[in-house]
């Protein structure tokens, strides 16, 4: 039975920390322990404890993070392009199986949160394959990197603080693998939405986004309290439609979804 932690994330939310001005950015390793210095100050004023501020001093600088982020082209593709790149109709037919053989979970999720079972599978065969591959890079080293990398500081900042907040409290290990942008678990959340939005799927009482229960429900939470309508369409035109840009901005990964969701669901 799905225990859903409302009260949870609505605290986490209302408690993730900012920073109180910007620490200066930089385009290569050589500033980035002098930015670490400054952040930290930054962190510590936030509400940061010694835990977290010890992760961040360990931080590493990770140029394939930087490598990875200059070098998306996937959303460049046209929408067909970028199906037979990302393996659609694998997804869909994966997907189908998946729901036929655990039906009584995907409909909890509905029950829950509802969206439906076929948008939660797409997104979960989308960013990981089902759980195959979650990532091979330590979260914090990516997550810092690009909060000190002058392309997009302002977005990623707020993530490493909830990185920090996560160390801080236990729910998340200074050496915890995830995606080159540091994103978690089975579908793949980065770390300020894991502990806005999180959800214990499972009921064991935490919050694990490597479990695929507490990932997909924390999935649907998201959506939800992102603005989706239960009971209403989600193709193009709709408010859900929109709302699945909340997940990807991209286009291409956008229609995806509500393609790949309503052939699931059948």
């Amino acid at each position: 039975m799905l225990r859903q932690f409302a009260a949870l994330a609505l605290a986490a939310a209302l408690s993730l920390p900012t920073a109180g001005h910007a620490a200066s950015c930089g385009n290569s390793a050589s500033g980035f322990d002098a930015w670490k210095r400054e952040f930290a100050a930054e962190a510590s004023r936030a509400g940061i404890g010694q835990r977290g501020l010890s992760a961040l001093a360990n931080t590493q600088y990770s140029q394939a993070t930087i490598n990875a982020d200059r070098g998306q082209k996937s959303f460049k593709l046209s929408y067909d392009q970028f199906c037979q790149k990302r393996g659609c109709n694998v997804i869909v037919s994966q997907g189908k199986k998946r729901k036929a053989q655990n039906p009584g979970f995907y409909q909890s999720l509905e029950r829950a949160y509802g969206v439906p079972s076929g948008v939660i599978i797409a997104i979960h065969g989308m960013e990981t394959g089902f759980g195959r591959f979650m990532g091979d890079s330590n979260v914090l080293n990516a997550t810092a990197t690009l909060a000190y990398d002058c392309r997009r500081p302002a977005f990623f900042q707020p993530h490493l603080l909830g990185a920090l907040v996560m160390i801080d409290r236990g729910m998340m290990s200074p050496g915890a693998i995830g995606a080159m942008h540091g994103e978690l678990g089975h579908t793949q959340f980065l770390p300020g939405n894991a502990l806005r939005y999180g959800q214990d799927g499972n009921g064991d009482g935490r919050i694990d986004f490597n479990d695929m229960s507490d990932a997909l429900a924390s999935t649907a939470n998201y959506l939800r309290m992102k603005g989706w309508a239960p009971g209403q369409p989600y193709q193009p035109g709709t408010r859900n439609y929109n709302v699945l840009k909340e997940w990807n901005a991209a286009s291409v990964y956008q229609q995806s979804l509500a393609v790949m969701g309503a052939q699931i669901d059948g």
